[in-house]
């Protein structure tokens, strides 16, 4: 058993515990922000991005089909 807390203790105890969860959602917060900032995002990985956006695009011109369509009349 642990012993008995005196209120002074609990107070510091739950001060203390304030404290860290306000630095700790004050983190998360900025963590949120650089996330959720899609341009910034892009700008970090813009190489990847472009591939993806060209492999979209050529799959949804029906690139595939077209390239099938090629190889069976080849």
């Amino acid at each position: 058993m642990s012993p008995a807390r005196t209120p002074e203790q609990i107070r510091a105890s739950l001060e203390d515990h304030r404290r860290e969860l306000t630095s700790s959602i004050e983190l998360l917060r900025d963590d949120v922000a650089e996330l959720s900032d899609w341009r910034a995002q892009i700008r970090k990985h813009e190489k990847p991005a472009v591939i993806a956006v060209a492999v979209a695009g050529f799959v949804l011109a029906g690139g595939i089909g077209g390239l099938t369509g090629l190889l069976r009349r080849g």
